[in-house]
């Protein structure tokens, strides 16, 4: 690592840190937390400055070539940096035409095209690629909810991984295989996981803090002339492997399609490979509906109630997540914002209705609702479950 790169290392942990938490506590102290224009002028030059001469410095000294781990590091941070300035509308993509960080864009361009991901910070930064120095990992702000956050994102996202990871395991492996039960199993503790560690958050992660504080960080911006969407949680391929594997979504479906294409680059690369790989798979739910000839054996009994029970469980964490998470600390603090800035809510672009309407379908797809407007496995999953013994 050069000293440049470390030097930019440093900034990011330490004052970035509190001149972003600074200018947080200015805008808590006003009547609209949400305005932050005229606030905090002195310190949101100060951030632009500083950052601009460490990015500077390593646009002048080019690629060193390191690997993988340190480029996208590197792109963390200096995505970091440009989600800053986008939140304390330094610079704003609706009055610009191209990113007045003219520095940090070549460089996150640069990174992000030589390593084949968005050339902005992803979710991975703050989670699963975060590393602690010390017992510390990056952050924007010194404040507890965003920790929090992070925290609980980040506990969620590793066991959405370890359910993915044991479903793909069982395709090699075939739905009658006993070794299969166990990593029904596996899957089945994992998604338990998130139910836990997403209620814990909901408890204790304050609606406000986030709203006001957190999100804003996420906010789409310009890198040079094109504007990127926010960094998403659920950017990994995990929970989209489980739906796939449950076979609860569809790949060839439009809209599933179309999520799936506008996240590819926002995820590792790993993430891609592992994700395209399984887009051209046959998904288990089908595999069972196939093999309904079988339905006396043991292992057809055994197996099929495990997968119906991770099918439960998944449907449960979208519920969950849509019903409490999203209802809590996007949909009800928004219904008190002021109207001027409604238009720049979300993080993942479209209007909130539009995107509230997208993620309710996508909930019922997950926990196989009957509906009659999108395709679910409402029919299927009851067609599966009259074969257990004991169903009614």
């Amino acid at each position: 690592m050069s000293e440049h790169v470390q030097a930019f290392d440093r900034w990011i942990r330490e004052e970035f840190v509190t001149l972003n938490s600074a200018l947080e506590r200015l805008y808590l102290q006003q009547d609209d937390p949400a305005n932050v224009q005229g606030v905090g002028d002195e310190l949101k030059s100060t951030l632009a400055e500083q950052g601009r001469v460490l990015v500077q410095a390593l646009v002048e000294e080019g690629n060193t070539d390191e690997g993988f781990d340190s480029a996208f590091d590197l792109l963390g941070n200096v995505g970091l940096y440009m989600a800053a300035c986008r939140r304390h509308e330094i610079t704003e993509p609706s009055r610009e035409t191209s990113s007045p960080l003219i520095e940090a864009s070549a460089l996150a361009m640069h990174i992000g095209a030589s390593i084949g991901v968005t050339p902005r910070f992803a979710t991975a930064h703050l989670t699963t690629h975060n590393r602690a120095v010390n017992g510390v990992f990056k952050r924007f702000t010194d404040l507890d909810d965003e920790k929090l956050f992070v925290d609980y994102n980040t506990k969620g996202i590793l066991a959405y991984k370890r359910a993915a990871d044991a479903l793909l395991k069982i395709q090699p492996l075939g739905i009658s295989h006993p070794i299969s039960a166990d990593l029904f199993t596996v899957a089945l503790k994992a998604l338990q996981e998130v139910i836990a560690s997403n209620q814990i958050l909901f408890e204790r992660l304050d609606k406000e803090m986030f709203f006001n504080c957190v999100r804003p960080y996420y906010k789409p911006h310009r890198v040079g002339q094109q504007v990127y969407r926010g960094a998403n949680a659920g950017d990994f391929a995990g929970i989209n492997v489980i739906d796939l594997q449950l076979g609860l979504c569809f790949a060839n479906e439009p809209s599933y399609s179309q999520l799936l294409v506008d996240k590819f680059l926002y995820m590792m690369p790993e993430d891609q490979r592992i994700l395209r790989d399984c887009m051209r798979r046959s998904s288990i739910m089908d595999e069972f509906l196939a093999a309904q000839e079988h339905a006396e054996e043991e292992w057809y009994q055994q197996n099929l109630s495990l997968f119906l029970a991770v099918c439960q469980c998944h449907g449960e964490t979208a519920i969950q997540h849509h019903n409490q998470l999203v209802e809590k600390y996007i949909t009800e603090p928004s219904s008190r914002m002021v109207q001027e800035h409604m238009e720049k809510v979300t993080a993942s672009g479209p209007p909130l209705a539009v995107l509230l309407s997208a993620l309710e379908k996508l909930r019922d797809r997950r926990a196989a609702a009957k509906r009659d407007d999108i395709r679910t496995r409402f029919d299927d999953i009851a067609a599966l479950t009259l074969t257990l013994k004991g169903a009614e």
